[in-house]
């Protein structure tokens, strides 16, 4: 896992190995907004499948659809964005630099929660086995001291957020003495209301223009077309609507690489359930989310669930899971439960009768929604700080390795010829042409065979296959595999199958249904 201050060598790695590019770059960029290069967009896609096979591979009620971005402003009146999709300002007076107030507060809470671990983990490693953390965290003091503050800021800040009180609000920023990390100074301005609607205007003449937003979510473009698709696929409650799509916001950066972007895309699913039973499946869904995160093998210590101090206008249950970034514990997902708020409002601002007939109980009635809802972006920034790594070798050389899960690393397998001459080069893209339909495969045959190897090692490629003089003997090649950097002798023809098993997405959806 990468450290706490690794956060710049990840954005150079991106960088440097084809992963992120800030957009726009040749004229000095566009802040918030990056572009997947050409091992990112592998890596983005493989996320991507993982995700909606999960959905709709793994569960038979749950089908996908694709929605526009641009749709009738009045959707976003009815769905209360227009009115309340606000975020609390506040400006730093020396600095000139916006933040979100509420950001501000919980860095402040999460910091606390970091100094109370660090003396856990100092006693822990003082006392060994004898160390009894529930009894450290009553009697020691200075965990006391942390706690007791933690929990005053914490139960104001609820309070504050729940009413919507920003008066409050910035005066717990000033009674914490919460700087501006530019700055260094609390000389803060009163809390202001920001819309983070990005609108623009559709039609053909400037006379006959419309006002339209770019969606700030796509979870509407799945209530508005609950009915098409209820009826069109005969779908009984309860069922599922899975979605890939980008959304836009206008909100304050908080500057920490692809992690908070301006255009972004989101992995979502609504589950429409029968009113009463939503607890139930929010349960359910909480814990499948987890599982599927898990699955990856990146230690269960760096997720973690935060219930919501504050719920969203629309929900009567939300949690997060949480992953911990290089800059601290950061959502990652969003499960919630969005009642029947979204689905009424459509009603009640279409004119047209929004509901599902239950020939079980012979009435109809308008669902209760469970949602997740995970940033991709996000998601793809976890996979990679959590498997950047650098390691130090025998003999003191150093590598730099991506450890993405093998079935979603942007190339699988890599085909090396050990020298430039004597037939290999040929045979190798022999080999090459034998398994470019099964998985992504690349030929490197510039430099050392040891330099190619870092160079595979840095992009995350699980396997190389090595081509050498004894492959023209007996069509055996050597596979190195990519976190151990073993070695094993195969025939060529078995190549594809050993591959084939250690990188095939099935893998990961198995662990779900086990």
């Amino acid at each position: 896992m990468a450290q706490k201050n690794d956060l710049k060598k990840i954005v150079s790695h991106c960088k440097e190995y084809g992963f992120v590019f800030p957009s726009s770059e040749i004229y000095d960029g566009l802040s918030a907004v990056y572009d997947y290069g050409q091992m990112g967009i592998e890596l983005k896609n493989n996320i991507k499948k993982y995700w909606w096979d999960s959905m709709t591979l793994l569960h038979e009620n749950i089908v996908g659809v694709d929605a526009a971005i641009f749709m009738h402003p009045t959707v976003w009146k009815a769905s209360g964005h227009v009115d309340a999709f606000n975020d609390p300002l506040i400006d730093n007076k020396d600095s000139k630099k916006r933040y979100r107030a509420d950001t501000l507060i919980e860095d402040f809470l999460a910091k606390l929660d970091e100094k109370i671990d660090k003396e856990i983990k100092k006693a822990s490693k003082r006392f060994g086995d004898k160390f009894d953390e529930k009894k450290f965290r009553e009697t020691n003091p200075r965990v006391i001291e942390y706690q007791k503050q933690r929990n005053e800021v914490h139960e104001r800040y609820k309070k504050a957020m729940n009413e919507n009180d920003f008066t409050e609000l910035r005066q717990i920023i000033i009674d914490c003495n919460i700087v501006c990390p530019v700055s260094g100074t609390c000389n803060w301005t009163e809390i202001r209301q920001f819309n983070l609607m990005f609108a623009t205007e559709m039609g053909s003449t400037s006379e006959g223009t419309m006002k339209v937003y770019l969606r700030p979510e796509t979870a509407q473009g799945i209530f508005v077309n609950f009915l098409n698709v209820q009826k069109s696929g005969r779908m009984k409650i309860p069922f599922g609507i899975a979605q890939i799509g980008k959304a836009f916001r206008n909100e304050i950066v908080a500057r920490q690489f692809i992690f908070r972007m301006r255009e972004f895309e989101q992995m979502e699913m609504q589950f429409f359930v029968t009113p009463g039973d939503e607890m139930k499946w929010f349960d359910y869904w909480k814990n499948l989310r987890m599982k599927w995160h898990l699955a990856l093998g990146f230690s269960k210590e760096n997720y973690r669930f935060h219930d919501h101090d504050k719920l969203a206008h629309y929900a009567n249950a939300a949690t997060d899971i949480e992953f911990n970034m290089p800059f601290g514990f950061k959502e990652v997902e969003g499960i919630h439960s969005r009642t029947d708020f979204d689905l009424r409002q459509h009603e009640k601002y279409s004119g047209k009768k929004i509901q599902y007939f239950d020939p079980e109980l012979n009435q109809s009635y308008t669902p209760y929604v469970i949602e997740t809802s995970i940033g991709l972006d996000r998601m793809f920034l976890s996979v990679i700080s959590a498997a950047y790594c650098e390691e130090t070798l025998e003999g003191g050389e150093t590598r730099t390795v991506l450890k993405i899960p093998a079935e979603l690393a942007p190339v699988k397998l890599a085909v090396l010829p050990l020298v430039r001459k004597d037939g290999l080069p040929e045979k190798a893209r022999e080999i090459i042409k034998m398994l470019k339909f099964s998985f992504t495969c690349q030929y490197d045959e510039k430099d050392s065979i040891g330099r190619r190897y870092r160079r595979q090692d840095a992009i995350g490629t699980p396997y190389c296959v090595t081509v050498d003089h004894q492959t023209l003997e007996d069509n055996t090649v050597t596979i190195r595999e990519r976190d151990t950097m073993q070695q094993e002798r195969v025939l060529i023809s078995d190549v594809e199958n050993e591959i084939s098993k250690k990188t095939d997405m099935k893998n990961l959806l198995r662990t779900l249904i086990e």
